[in-house]
């Protein structure tokens, strides 16, 4: 029942529309709808000549916000993965706020049949857009063992990598992994339980679900897309999970901040001219919060403001 409760609790909600500064006629794009926890409170501060867009990879998701926005006038919704924002026509005639809640929502983790979790045994698929794209069991059942350690390493920062990935080869010809307790089964025998209060698969199935859905990279391409379509004085409004979504994000605003560091080692970096500026500093979950809703604890909010064209500065670094 527990679990039932934390289904659709948004994270970091009034943090994240607070971040916005919603207009009452402005347009927003929420890029990842999920049960649209935080669309609702966007859309609650419209009036009659507000917009808002909605947009998520997940049919299930789009499938809610169909049933929940389709009949208002001010609501499009789009199923697409927010990378491809700047595709959609919707958005060119600018922006006033973008809000992406990045990594796994509840439902799908909720939801064993999508394969998110080792909790229960369920079909090894970690696809977001479960209509396209190649499942964990078919990547496990085509990579080499060096393929499958480097994703485990990259991007879950698993230092039994090597091992694990040895050992999927090795026994996946006589049963293939398709199945997630089969998989998180291999991976307890290897690594053993030697973090309290971690099960030894989470860093692998974190790693696999990145690689899958191409997040990272689906990330640049959405910051990217949502700078181009802000207008001036548009905010982008971003909630990460873990330390490889939130240093992109925080490169990004710094890359676009116009301020460039030059070390005395290095040759000169050229300055370019900024586009944004980072609002205040990286926001936590509050203690409230994480007593309500445990899987915001590793959440992190940056919000950042589109700027008119400015003049390049160099800051040289002593």
């Amino acid at each position: 029942m527990a679990e039932q409760q934390l289904r659709h609790i948004p994270v970091m909600l009034g943090e994240a529309v607070e971040g916005l500064s919603v207009q009452a006629e402005g347009r927003y794009l929420d890029g990842t709808f999920g049960r649209g926890g935080h669309a609702r409170a966007v859309l609650s501060r419209l009036n009659a000549d507000g917009r808002l867009l909605l947009m998520d990879r997940d049919p299930q998701a789009i499938a809610a916000a169909q049933a929940e926005f389709a009949a208002d006038a001010r609501v499009s919704i789009r199923h697409a993965n927010f990378s491809s924002l700047a595709e959609w026509d919707e958005t060119a005639e600018g922006l006033d706020g973008v809000l992406l809640d990045l990594g796994v929502s509840s439902p799908q983790l909720d939801d064993a049949a999508r394969g998110f979790s080792f909790m229960a045994d369920a079909p090894l698929d970690m696809r977001m857009d479960t209509t396209q794209g190649e499942s964990a069991a078919d990547f496990l059942a085509r990579a080499t063992d060096r393929e499958i350690a480097d994703v485990l390493w990259n991007f879950g920062e698993e230092r039994h990598s090597r091992r694990i990935a040895r050992a999927i080869v090795e026994d996946r010809d006589a049963k293939p992994f398709t199945r997630t307790g089969q998989l998180a089964s291999l991976i307890e025998r290897i690594v053993g339980r030697r973090e309290p209060g971690k099960h030894p698969a989470t860093r692998s199935f974190q790693a696999l679900r990145i690689h899958v859905n191409g997040e990272l990279d689906s990330l640049q391409q959405g910051l990217n897309a949502a700078l181009e379509r802000l207008r001036p004085g548009g905010r982008l409004s971003v909630i990460s999970f873990h330390s490889l979504e939130d240093r992109a994000v925080k490169m990004f605003i710094r890359d676009h901040s116009g301020r460039v560091q030059n070390s005395r080692r290095g040759p000169p970096v050229a300055a370019v001219a900024a586009r944004l500026a980072a609002i205040g500093k990286a926001q936590f979950p509050s203690d409230a919060e994480l007593a309500a809703n445990p899987r915001s604890r590793s959440a992190v909010l940056r919000v950042a403001e589109k700027l008119a064209e400015q003049t390049p500065s160099i800051e040289g670094h002593a």
